[in-house]
Formats: C-alpha cells, sequence, structure tokens
C-alpha cells in the first residue's frame, strides 16, 4: 500500500482518536491529576481555571508619588496614564503618613495628600497618584508639613481592583499548554497545583540483531565487528519525552520475532491497578526497525503472524527519509512501526506522531513553520516529500530569513541532524529548487 503524507498523517491521528477514546479513563478527556505548579510547565490544563479574586485585590499605587483627592470638577476630565504639570491645577496639600506596599492605609482626609509607595494599597478616598517628582519639592515630605501638587484627572496612576483579571472569570480554559506566564498567573491568583491531563504511556523497541546498547558488557573491549550502538532508544525517547509523552520502558529487541511477541504479551494489555477497573499498562508501542522488505523484519514478521491480537498495516510513504511505516494496533493498543535509521525515524514522529498528539491533546506545541529563502539550488526525486535537514537564519535588518541544507539525504546522518535546527520541507511535485527559491521550513 502507498500512502501520501497527508494520507498517512491522518491514518495516524485516527487511529489514536479511535483507540484512546475507547480506553476506560480516556486521555482526551480525563479528569486528568494535580501537579504543583513547579511541575505543571508544558503540561496540558484538564480543566478551565477559574478566578478565585480579582487581580489586583485591591486599587493600588503605579508609582511612587502622592495619593491625592482630585476635586470633582476635575474628576469628570476622566482618567489619565500621565500627569502634563503645565496643564495640570496646583494645589497645595497637608501631608499626611506615609503608605507603604503591604499597609492598610486609613482613609484619606480631604486637603490632605498621602506619600505612598509603588503598590501600595489606595486609602479610602483618594483617586489617583502624583509622581514625586512632579511635586514642589520633588522628594517626600515628613507628615505634618506641605506640598504642593498638579492634580491630575482622576483615575491617574491608580491600578484599579479587577482591572487585570475579574473574581470568577476562566482564565485558562481546559486544554491550554501551560507555559510560564500561565504559572505566574495561577501563583498570583494563589494556586498552588493545577489539575492537568495524563501523559499517553508508550513501550519504545528497538530492534535489530546487530544493535548494542550503549553500557553492553559486549561492547566493553570495543564494538565488536558488524555491531552498532542503539541511537533510537536516546534519540526516541528525548523526543517523545519532549512531546509530552511518558515513556514507561525500553527495549532492544533481537530479530526472533517470537521473543518480541512474547516482549509485547507482557507489557500491553490491561492490568488492574488495586481495586479499580483495568486499566492499559501502556497507551502505544513505539518500534523502531524491522517493518522494510529484508529478510529479517522482525516487526513485520511477529505482527503478521500474531492473529487477531494484532491489526497492521504496512505501507509505503511517499516521503524521504521514512518511507516505509507500520501502523495499527496490538491488544487494541495502538502500534506505530517506524523505520529503524535514526533520521527516519525522528523524521517520522516529527510528521506523523507529534501533530497527531497536538491535534488530540493539545501537547506538544505544534512546530512553529516559516517560510525562508534557500541558500543554494537543490534537486530532489520525483513523487516524493522530501524532508531535508537544514540550518535556519532568522530575518535580520534589511535581510529576510534563509535556510541551508546540512548534510545530505540519506537517512543515516546523525551527524547532521545534531547540526540542524530546522527541517526543509519539499513537496512530492518539486524536483528542482534554485538558489533563492522560498521553501516551507519546520523549526526544532
Amino acid at each position: 500500500m502507498r500512502r501520501t503524507v497527508t494520507e498517512h498523517q491522518k491514518a495516524v491521528e485516527g487511529l489514536l482518536r479511535r483507540s484512546w477514546a475507547g480506553l476506560p479513563a480516556s486521555i482526551m478527556d480525563d479528569g486528568g491529576t494535580t501537579l504543583p505548579l513547579a511541575q505543571a510547565l508544558g503540561r496540558v490544563l484538564a480543566s478551565d481555571l477559574v478566578a478565585p479574586l480579582d487581580l489586583p485585590p485591591f486599587s493600588n499605587s503605579q508609582m511612587d508619588g502622592y495619593a491625592v483627592t482630585v476635586p470633582g470638577e476635575l474628576a469628570a476630565e476622566g482618567h489619565s496614564e500621565s500627569v502634563d504639570a503645565d496643564k495640570s491645577t496646583t494645589f497645595s496639600f497637608l501631608v499626611g503618613d506615609t503608605i507603604a506596599a503591604g499597609a492598610v492605609p486609613a482613609a484619606l482626609e480631604p486637603g490632605m495628600a498621602a506619600p505612598i509607595m509603588t503598590g501600595a494599597m489606595m486609602p479610602a478616598g483618594a483617586n489617583a497618584v502624583v509622581p514625586v517628582e512632579l511635586a514642589v519639592p520633588s522628594e517626600f515630605v515628613a507628615a505634618g508639613g506641605s506640598v504642593a501638587v498638579p492634580v491630575p484627572p482622576a483615575g491617574t496612576f491608580v491600578r484599579e481592583r479587577g482591572s487585570d483579571v475579574q473574581r470568577g472569570a476562566v482564565v485558562a480554559a481546559g486544554g491550554t499548554l501551560l507555559n510560564q506566564a500561565h504559572l505566574g498567573l495561577a501563583a498570583a491568583l494563589g494556586f498552588t497545583e493545577l489539575p492537568v491531563r495524563r501523559r499517553p504511556r508508550v513501550l519504545l523497541l528497538t530492534t535489530g540483531d546487530e544493535v548494542l546498547a550503549p553500557g553492553d558488557p559486549a561492547a566493553a573491549d570495543g564494538l565488536p565487528p558488524g555491531m552498532i550502538f542503539d541511537a533510537n532508544e536516546a534519540l526516541l525517547r528525548a523526543g517523545l519525552e519532549e512531546a509530552g509523552v511518558e515513556v514507561l520502558h525500553s527495549y532492544v529487541v533481537r530479530d526472533d520475532p517470537a521473543a518480541l511477541l512474547r516482549l509485547l504479551e507482557g507489557h500491553v494489555g490491561s492490568v488492574r491497578a488495586g481495586s479499580g477497573p483495568p486499566e492499559p499498562g501502556c497507551d502505544m508501542v513505539i518500534s523502531a526497525g524491522g517493518i522494510s522488505a529484508g529478510a529479517f523484519e522482525v516487526v513485520k514478521q511477529a505482527l503478521g503472524n500474531a492473529g487477531p491480537q494484532a491489526q497492521m498495516d504496512f505501507v509505503h510513504v511517499a516521503m524521504q527519509p521514512g518511507g516505509p511505516q507500520g501502523l495499527g494496533t496490538f491488544r487494541g493498543v495502538p502500534f506505530l512501526g517506524l523505520p529503524g535509521n535514526p533520521v527516519s525515524a525522528f523524521v517520522s514522529v516529527e510528521l506523523f506522531l507529534r501533530p497527531a498528539l497536538s491535534a488530540l491533546l493539545g501537547a506538544p506545541a505544534p512546530r512553529h513553520r516559516v517560510v525562508a529563502v534557500l541558500e543554494h539550488g537543490m534537486s530532489s526525486p520525483e513523487g516524493k516529500h522530501q524532508i531535508r535537514r537544514g540550518v535556519y537564519a532568522g530575518p535580520e535588518f534589511e535581510s529576510a530569513p534563509s535556510v541551508r541544507e546540512v548534510g545530505g539525504s540519506s537517512s543515516h546522518l546523525l551527524g547532521s541532524l545534531a547540526q540542524a535546527n530546522a527541517l526543509i520541507q519539499v513537496p512530492a511535485g518539486v524536483t528542482e529548487l534554485q538558489a533563492g527559491a522560498k521553501v516551507e521550513v519546520w523549526l526544532l
């Protein structure tokens, strides 16, 4: 079966949507778990966050200055964020007690001006603040002295109660991907913890008789001939966790279909948590390798002959790298079979899994897509969507954003992947691009 990139993207999202919607506690709409604020960054809010109080919780001063009462005829002129001494009426006031931040001031008596610090509560009766540098003298005067100030319109340099957030307002909707500003707002509202959706739980498998985990005793005296260290576990684990996925377990699996099935049977299926309802041990299985056209394609051999517990399609997507793809379920749990070459596996997660997670769960944030000018010419095979690793340079003074390819199109080039900060997208119908051509770029 042959698919376009768009067709396979829809297939992956559709599979996850159908499979996860049927879970006892659906990842997509569960009540979530509660986490301390310090652990909630990058998680998805499980329900609406409602403000339990006003922000600011009281009217306060925006400046170090004098809190004053604007006479009625001036108050009618309305709010202003500035004071023009040349256009304001100057009044002399008797200086009252200084109001520090955190203090609860007494009401301001008529004819009085109270020195007030930034953030301090406005006294009852005061309706404006005049910066101290505009006063005469232009410094704070002790209580009992006198000061002349240009009186501005009412509301000047006053942060009114509830002017930022009003009590009862929804300040972040359920499904919001929490960033540092959300956490700062939650803290300002008095929250110490937030309800967040649980993360998808993944079983991660790397396949191949030639693969050794870094640190394997078999390589104590050096990498044996014909063997390679496993890059996929570290590469994919990092990408999955950055995308908001929890990797429950990871294994290197030999080219033994029976052994692969035994491992899957031990980790995939319903497990009972205490006396509660059964929950899946993992929400998804991701494998790297074993799905192509070779003689030892362990994932294809194992799941193609596993009977009704495995429902898999092994397809070819018109893209490079990452053409071979496996998609289906094992015991009802979604199974994504990715190519074994590390760059192919990486690109597959970027093109298929991350967009599906963003659409269904609200995390991770979609990759930022921009248009950049190609710094050099590039050719692409006909009929294949090309994903090239690139180095993106953002726009600078009088220069447009640009991108250049790093490495080549081969799917084993981890060195160039480590240098890249972007993926250059070349559509399937494009075979030649000249220097200066505009291309779509996904920023990593």
